[in-house]
Parts: C-alpha cells; sequence; structure tokens
C-alpha cells in the first residue's frame, strides 16, 4: 500500500539511494523514493541528503573548559559568508570563532576565562548569537537581560536593547535576529513571552509578537527561545519553546500561523510533533530546520508541510555517539548546506556533511 505521501503526487520516481542516509530530493515534480522510504520529498532543484554521522568541528566530546579548544554548554550559533562559525558559550560567558577548518576558536566577545559579569567587556549566560556582513556581533546576554552589540574586532560591547527603561526592559534575552535593510534588530524576550523590535539607534523597542502572557492562542508565546527574520515573507518564525511549537508571525498580522508541532501544547516523538524546541534556522527554499532538544534529534520541515523528517540524531535517544545528541540546543547551515548543531551537554558541534 503507497504511504500517503505518494497519494499526494502525479509522479514518482525509483531511487538507489541507501535507507541509512536522510535524503530530501527537490525537484520542479514531486519526486519519491520507494513506498518503504517515504522521507523523501521534491519541491525545487536541490538535494538534500546528509551524512547521519557526525563530525566535531569545534569543541571535545565530554570536556569542559575554558582552552581555545574546549566549550561549555554551547548554546547559540551563527556562520557568516565565509563560513565562519560563532558560537555562544552559556557557561563559559563568552561567543567563540572558528574559522573554517580550525578547532581552535577566538574570543570575540567577553574574555576568554569566561568571568560572569555585566559590563561592557563580560557577559552573563550568553544563549544566541547572529552576525552582520560588516561582522558586528549581536548577543542575547541572557543572564543580563540585554542585548550586546560587539563591533567588529571590538574588544568590548555596547548595549542596544535592555537598559531597563520601562519600553525596554527584558527578562532573559534569548533569541536575536537582525533585518539588515531595515537594520532592526528582533529579540526573543524570553521570560516575558514576547518578541521585541529595536529599530537602530532606537532608545526603546516595540512589541511585535506576544507579550499577552503566557498562553497558546495566536496572539501568545510560550518561552520564545529562538527567531529568525525571513526576509521574503517579511515575517518572523518563532521557536515556541514550550508550546512545542515553530511559528510564522508575518509581521502586518496579528496572530502566527503553525509551521511545525502542534497547537494546543503537546509533545510527543511522532513525526508532527516537537518536545521543547529550541533552536531552529531556514535554507534559501524557506524549509525550517529544527533542534527537537528534548527529542534529541534535528527534524526538517518541507515548505508547506507539517510532517518532519530526522536528518540527524536519533528520536528519544541520547548520547555520544557520533550520531547521536544530548540535547541539542541550536542549528545553522552553511553556504553549502551544510548542518551544524550544538551539542550541548556533550559540549560539542557537530557537522553534518551535505552530499
Amino acid at each position: 500500500m503507497l504511504t500517503d505521501a505518494f497519494m499526494k503526487s502525479n509522479i514518482f520516481q525509483w531511487s538507489d539511494w541507501s535507507t541509512s542516509e536522510p535524503v530530501v530530493s527537490q525537484k520542479q515534480q514531486q519526486t519519491f523514493d520507494k513506498p518503504s522510504k517515504s522521507n523523501i520529498r521534491s519541491r525545487g532543484n536541490v538535494t538534500l541528503r546528509w551524512n547521519t554521522t557526525g563530525i566535531t568541528v569545534a569543541g571535545i566530546m565530554n570536556q569542559r573548559g575554558t582552552a581555545s579548544n574546549l566549550l561549555d554548554w554551547p548554546m547559540g550559533l551563527a556562520i557568516d559568508s565565509s563560513n565562519t562559525l560563532y558560537v555562544a558559550e552559556y557557561s563559559n560567558n563568552r561567543v567563540q570563532k572558528f574559522l573554517s577548518g580550525m578547532s581552535n576558536g577566538t574570543t570575540v566577545a567577553e574574555q576568554a576565562n569566561g568571568v560572569q559579569n555585566r559590563t561592557s567587556t563580560t557577559l552573563n549566560f550568553p544563549v544566541g548569537v547572529t552576525v552582520d556582513s560588516s561582522g558586528n556581533i549581536y548577543v542575547a546576554d541572557s543572564g543580563n537581560s540585554r542585548v550586546q552589540l560587539w563591533a567588529s574586532g571590538a574588544s568590548s560591547g555596547s548595549t542596544v536593547a535592555g537598559n531597563g527603561t520601562s519600553s525596554n526592559q527584558l527578562n532573559m534575552t534569548y533569541g536575536v535576529a537582525l533585518d539588515s535593510s531595515s537594520n532592526t534588530l528582533y529579540v526573543a524576550d524570553y521570560g516575558n513571552h514576547r518578541i521585541m523590535a529595536y529599530s537602530s539607534g532606537a532608545s526603546s523597542g516595540s512589541l511585535v509578537a506576544g507579550g499577552q502572557g503566557i498562553g497558546l492562542n495566536k496572539t501568545q508565546l510560550y518561552n520564545p527561545s529562538t527567531i529568525y527574520f525571513d526576509p521574503p515573507s517579511n515575517s518572523l518564525i518563532i521557536a515556541n519553546r514550550y508550546a512545542h511549537n515553530i511559528v510564522r508571525r508575518t509581521l502586518s498580522d496579528t496572530q502566527w500561523t503553525l509551521i511545525a508541532g502542534s497547537t494546543n501544547g503537546t509533545n510527543g516523538v511522532s513525526s508532527t510533533l516537537l518536545n521543547s524546541p529550541f533552536g531552529m534556522t531556514l535554507d534559501p527554499m524557506g524549509n525550517v530546520y529544527v533542534a527537537d532538544t528534548s527529542n534529541h534529534r534535528i527534524q526538517l520541515f518541507m515548505t508547506g508541510e507539517l510532517t518532519g523528517i530526522t536528518i540527524a540524531g536519533t528520536t528519544g535517544v541520547r548520547g555520544n555517539d557520533s550520531n547521536l545528541f544530548w540535547a541539542p540546543y541550536a542549528v545553522a547551515l552553511d553556504s553549502q548546506l551544510n548542518l551544524y548543531v550544538a551539542d550541548r551537554n556533550n559540549n560539542r558541534i557537530q557537522k553534518f556533511q551535505r552530499y
């Protein structure tokens, strides 16, 4: 009997690809593998297929420390146009920069020894990080409830959000995203269950999503952890952590729409559910990659589909093998769509090569 995926397609094509690797084919016509391998989809002109065995590109498994080749609870990732990797280390209170192919990082925000404080040169439990085209680094400094801007090459940061005034007060900043066309900064205000927007140079922010208390309705958020600005749709993609879903908030609308997970707060291990998703990102085709943290897996949701495909990790299984995670917190893609995962409790960044 054909799967539902087959029933929705008028065109079928057999493949010789191994069942051991997740394969997603994006072509102009629907393309599927044999019925037993219904995790193959299509919609563009790019084949998406990754090794399921990760390569450690930063950190050393089960080792914690402040040395340049070690990490301590990596929770945020960013990759610039040169495929340079930036890692926000929660417990080391710093952001490390790793050039492509290098296992030793350099500290680009905070101090290398991980001192925790609220000065212009220190951070306190940084979570999210993003980098603009000029190499300026924006850090969600969660323990200080602020966002710090570290200009390219600077030895200290400046506060661009969260200075404590009534319209700029934040409560645990977790995620940051930048609209480069308008130079607007978006902040996931985790403890206040809302997303705030800050225009360049503004002393206060404006509410763009949530802010109606904890809840599951379409005007509320529940601990938003990561955000992504999607220019083609002029929308924010939000990891709505304890609502166990990923939602889209178009800036011209007043309510969000569901991308992945449930609308009623249900968590689970099925291909349509998530469990405390913390991080996510998009590829140029609009597909969404989710760090399904408590399920210890990375889920891919093709544009317009509510059923996810596990492309890394094993559902519900935590571990330190090269094909497993222990609480993946962030995901990022480089220019070749290789997948990077912040494997927090294993203190490492894993790379899954696309081929």
